[in-house]
């Protein structure tokens, strides 16, 4: 059995996006092209891709970990390639903010003993930054109840938006400006309204 991954690439110049799958043997790491996707956000085009390659039957169904609570191998593959940490977005809005001359920590946790990370941080001007999954955070915009497995879901996008909230009002009750964009929103966009709130912070 070997093991597959989807990989996105953005095409030079463009906002076009190539879906393509990836396998490896020990010795080598082919890819097959799979097709453009045009979702909003990682995750949608990752769920996508690995549709279309369900659709060009290159995948075979195995059995899920036990536990898991995934409904099908597939939606396992999405999950686990929805990474919590340097996304995309995240990476395009740093780079963005260094472009300004702006100075910043990343995954680092604005208030000492706070189990929580902001994605971007300014220590100085107190400004924490979250870049939130559509998935995971849910979007209005993006996310789609579960259809499978429902009362675990239900519960567990719950959770996530009950500690967003308190993540919130722990910050700004300790001084902090709090941030929050969605994966799938325009980065100069985001990062004009977080230049704006360091500078205000530091002037």
């Amino acid at each position: 059995m070997v093991h597959a991954s989807v990989s996105l690439r953005v095409l030079p110049k463009t906002r076009r996006i190539r879906a393509s799958l990836r396998w490896g043997d020990g010795r080598k790491s082919p890819e097959r092209y799979l097709g453009e996707v045009e979702h909003d956000s990682r995750g949608a085009n990752l769920a996508e891709g690995w549709r279309l390659a369900w659709a060009k039957g290159l995948l075979r169904e195995h059995a899920l970990p036990e536990g898991s609570t995934a409904s099908t191998p597939a939606v396992r593959a999405s999950m686990k390639g929805n990474r919590g940490r340097d996304t995309k977005p995240e990476k395009v809005l740093r780079s963005l903010l260094f472009k300004e001359g702006l100075r910043y920590r990343v995954n680092a946790p604005p208030v000492q003993g706070l189990r929580r990370s902001a994605d971007v941080l300014f220590p100085k001007a107190r400004v924490a930054v979250f870049v939130d999954g559509c998935f995971w955070h849910v979007c209005p915009e993006h996310h789609r109840p579960a259809k499978k497995n429902k009362e675990f879901w239900t519960e567990k996008f719950a959770e996530n938006q009950r500690r967003d909230a308190e993540t919130n009002r722990i910050l700004e009750e300790a001084g902090w400006t709090v941030i929050r964009a969605w994966e799938h929103e325009a980065p100069d966009k985001v990062a004009r309204r977080v230049i704006s709130a360091v500078r205000r912070a530091t002037a």
